[in-house]
């Protein structure tokens, strides 16, 4: 149960994004910048797959599982594929570019000076724009914002994961700007 009583029953994030629909609209829409414009060199799975492992590490369960969902769904995998990782980037079969932001997300989630130049000279070097390693940055960052946002309320969560899966195809389609503003 909520910290407060955010006068609905929604789940994770939605729950007080109703509750405050002006500030709601304005982390949607960060959202749907970050992670659905089309407009972005790294594809919509890893920004989501970014989100997902920053919130795995803030211990989010809400966030990491919802993001991950989305991440599966875009990368066309399974859960496990995404928990693998979400446990171990480093030896997971993705693209060494990808492990680098990874790297670097990990750094912002424990605070933004741990990032270090070594780490943005390796993204760099794996063909990562600078572009790719601001919006990586940030994403990191808003998801500790969210994640701290959902926790910090006591925001319940479905425990089933394929509640997640089930629901990301939807989300793909229709972006995030007016999520969780509807019930």
């Amino acid at each position: 149960m909520a910290y407060i009583d955010l006068q609905n029953d929604l789940p994770g994030i939605r729950g007080p994004m109703i509750y405050r629909p002006e500030t709601g609209a304005i982390l949607n829409e960060l959202a749907e910048i970050l992670l659905h414009d089309e407009n972005n060199t790294l594809s919509r799975g890893d920004r989501e797959m970014i989100g997902a492992y920053v919130s795995s590490e803030n211990d989010c369960f809400f966030c990491q599982h919802v993001h991950g969902a989305m991440a599966q769904h875009y990368y066309g995998s399974d859960m496990h594929f995404i928990d693998s990782i979400k446990k171990d980037f480093q030896r997971a079969d993705i693209s060494e570019k990808l492990k680098s932001l990874l790297s670097i997300a990990g750094s912002v989630q424990k605070g933004g000076k741990q990032v270090r130049p070594e780490q943005i000279e390796a993204a760099k070097n794996l063909g990562a724009s600078d572009r790719e390693i601001h919006d990586t940055v940030l994403i990191a960052a808003a998801f500790c914002m969210f994640n701290r946002y959902v926790d910090g309320l006591n925001t319940w969560a479905p425990e089933d994961r394929q509640v997640y899966v089930d629901r990301a195809p939807m989300r793909a389609r229709d972006g995030y700007s007016q999520a969780g503003l509807v019930k």
